[in-house]
């Protein structure tokens, strides 16, 4: 089974058109379109042609050999899988059951690639923490923004409670065509650095925090409440989300 992603569809058309294939065996090589079925997942072939990426494995609450089932599957028909909130003995079964694939582990964003990365063609995208408890998730957003294909630059620990840190990199700050800004606590690193420059912050609230912060609720509804205009949240711990976002608002550049 070949892929359908976008550039293989164009490819396809080209022959198709160019007399080089039937209209038979472009209609087999079409023919898992829209999802290839499993049985215990229904695989989502058509999303890269869809939204512009393949679908991503998220390995919680799955068995380690049904992730490398889909692995397998998908790495056939895509130059790039992303496996998502892996574990290293997952990589380590991932690695052993494709052999002769490039499987690499991003072991502080927990993320396994297999395949290789398009060129960073597009950003730069900066990742801001404000603590070093909140360096997984930030990795997890700014390693799933460099797999899409785009440069990631990272600024840590530069929280409100000494706002100067964060006030010391306006020029870095202005550079960005995206920010992903990531913050436990109360949330407000987001809203200081929305205020300083003119393109979109992507927010991103942590459950790093003490008993009032209920695990990141408090931060994730400071962020919506953020003052300063320009401001997007995602979920609680949802550095790929973030990262996801941060590529697609930079791919419309």
């Amino acid at each position: 089974m070949r892929a359908v992603d976008r550039r293989r569809v164009q490819a396809l058309l080209r022959d198709l058109k160019a007399g080089k294939v039937t209209v038979g065996q472009a209609m087999e090589a079409l023919r898992d379109l829209p999802y290839q079925d499993l049985g215990f997942a229904k695989l989502d072939s058509h999303r890269d042609l869809r939204r512009g990426y393949p679908e991503v494995i998220l390995c919680l609450g799955k068995t380690p050999q049904r992730i490398v089932e889909i692995a397998q599957r998908m790495s056939e028909s895509h130059d790039l899988v992303l496996a998502t909130r892996a574990t290293r003995s997952v990589y380590q079964r991932l690695r052993k059951a494709l052999d002769g694939k490039r499987v690499t582990y991003h072991e502080g964003a927990a993320i396994v690639s297999i395949g290789t990365p398009p060129k960073a063609n597009r950003g730069p995208v900066l990742v801001v923490t404000a603590g070093t408890s909140d360096i997984p998730v930030a990795e997890e957003a700014g390693v799933t923004a460099e797999l899409m294909g785009c440069k990631v630059t990272r600024l840590y620990d530069v929280g409100v409670a000494g706002v100067h840190r964060v006030i010391d990199q306006r020029e870095l700050l202005r550079g960005a065509k995206v920010i992903v800004v990531v913050a436990g606590m109360e949330g407000a690193l987001p809203s200081v650095v929305a205020g300083l420059v003119d393109v979109p912050v992507i927010a991103v609230p942590t459950s790093v925090g003490y008993g009032a912060s209920f695990d990141g609720m408090a931060a994730l509804l400071g962020m919506m409440n953020a003052c300063a205009p320009g401001v997007a949240v995602v979920n609680i711990d949802n550095g790929f989300g973030a990262g996801y976002l941060a590529s697609i608002i930079n791919r419309s550049h």
